[in-house]
């Protein structure tokens, strides 16, 4: 993921007003995480990569609005961890990464 891409996932997470201080903190720590572990992808599968971060990005932008649509995150959620399970056995991280991700939106309710 570039750095540009983090900081739009990172500005669209500190401006979700409706996300507790606590969930936007661990969600940011989750997104920093995930980017070396893409980067990790990217050196053998750069479109996969790719195709990664922006079902990360897309997912963050559609939580991060205040009236959000359930099933639009449930399938950009999805369409993320379908991206991701052909790597689980080679990049564990990043499986696990998106797996918390995952988590921690459905725990915000998202």
């Amino acid at each position: 993921m570039t750095d540009e891409r983090i900081e739009k996932i990172k500005s669209a997470v500190d401006a979700a007003d409706h996300i507790p201080a606590e969930k936007k903190a661990e969600l940011l720590e989750i997104l920093a995480n995930l980017k070396p572990a893409i980067a990790k992808v990217a050196e053998t599968h750069p479109e996969d990569a790719q195709s990664i971060g922006q079902s990360v990005e897309a997912s963050v932008q559609i939580a991060a609005r205040e009236h959000k649509r359930p099933e639009r995150v449930e399938r950009a959620v999805r369409e993320l961890k379908e991206s991701v399970e052909k790597f689980e056995a080679s990049h564990p991280d990043l499986a696990a990464f998106v797996n918390r991700y995952s988590t921690l939106l459905s725990a915000l309710g998202i």
